[in-house]
């Protein structure tokens, strides 16, 4: 690999410029606002109640990224990016946007953190209301692209009894069981998140096929009998002695035979890939007290003290859909 250039170095540093220009732009509403309207600067701020000042060099900041329209001093939004950063639009990335924001005031701390001066909070989960609700909205923006293929890789085959560990909006239980019609899922997290659930699985075929169970895998046990139970993304918001306790969890709530597979980034042993896994190890950082991106050989140790066999990495990814799996003995 070639050394940085200063010049490579200096875009590296001021990168975050427009990353704060697009977050505030999300945060204010501003893409669903001029979707459907061309407005003035005034008008914007007569909406919205912002700065007209402030609100007007942001616009214009907008408009320089491509991100807006800027005509005869009136504003819009181009269908092309509205339809991924409106409120209204299907296909919108925005609960991503808003999550982004939220780590912006974590990731601000990030030289406290690694100077001992600043601990986060105990789990990535521990959100206000408004968070939670844009953390779940992004991951199930996130994983609805990656689902079926990870589904086929896992390759369900006669597995009839799936357990979804901490599921969120059942976006994977939703894939395993479009994928495998005689399956029924067991979907687990937290009591405030089994609405949210609810609500996404009512709107498809598969809500009847579903048991919807609140609690905490941090405190309670699963319910048993499961031949196929998925950690989706977990494990890294925990410490080894999480992940430990957890993995002795699901072990006890799957059949003898029973599979395990985690989805999350697979370290390789030298930890500096896949790229997108060593910083989101910085991200646990300054989310959690003991969380990390784990490398196979790590979270095989893991799974053989809880008890599982067999275990072999089905998939690398870049992602976050790297893949392993284990055995309960039969």
């Amino acid at each position: 690999m070639n050394p940085p250039t200063p010049q490579a170095i200096l875009e590296l540093a001021r990168n975050f410029m427009e990353s704060r220009v697009l977050l505030t732009g999300a945060e204010l509403n501003l893409f669903t606002l001029l979707a459907f309207e061309t407005l003035s600067a005034e008008e914007v701020a007569s909406r919205t109640g912002a700065n007209l000042r402030a609100l007007t060099v942001l616009l214009d900041a907008l408009a320089a990224m491509g991100l807006l329209v800027k005509q005869e001093g009136r504003y819009s939004s181009p269908q092309a990016v509205s339809s991924l950063l409106s409120d209204k639009g299907p296909e919108s990335i925005l609960p991503i946007v808003h999550h982004m924001a939220h780590l912006w005031q974590r990731w601000s701390k990030l030289t406290e953190r690694v100077g001992g001066r600043e601990e986060p909070g105990k789990h990535i989960e521990s959100q206000e209301t408004n968070q939670m609700t844009a953390f779940i909205g992004a991951m199930h923006a996130i994983a609805a692209k990656l689902a079926p293929g990870v589904v086929a890789a896992v390759n369900p085959g006669a597995a009839r009894n799936l357990l979804d560990v901490g599921g969120a909006s059942g976006t994977y239980t939703l894939a395993f069981l479009r994928a495998a019609p005689e399956m029924r899922a067991t979907l687990f997290d937290k009591p405030e998140v089994i609405p949210i659930a609810r609500r996404r699985l009512g709107k498809t075929a598969v809500l009847d096929r579903v048991t919807l169970v609140g609690g905490d895998f941090y405190r309670d046990e699963f319910p048993p009998g499961h031949d196929l139970a998925l950690i989706s993304a977990i494990i890294h918001q925990n410490s080894p002695g999480e992940n430990l306790d957890l993995y002795r969890k699901v072990f006890r709530a799957l059949s003898p035979g029973g599979r395990i597979i985690i989805r999350d980034h697979i370290m390789e042993p030298h930890r500096t890939r896949p790229r997108d896994g060593a910083i989101f190890a910085v991200n646990m950082l300054v989310a959690t007290r003991g969380g990390n991106t784990y490398t196979f050989e790590e979270i095989q140790t893991g799974l053989v003290q809880a008890g599982f066999v067999r275990i072999r990495l089905l998939q690398r990814g870049e992602r976050m859909d790297g893949l392993v799996e284990g055995f309960k003995p039969s």
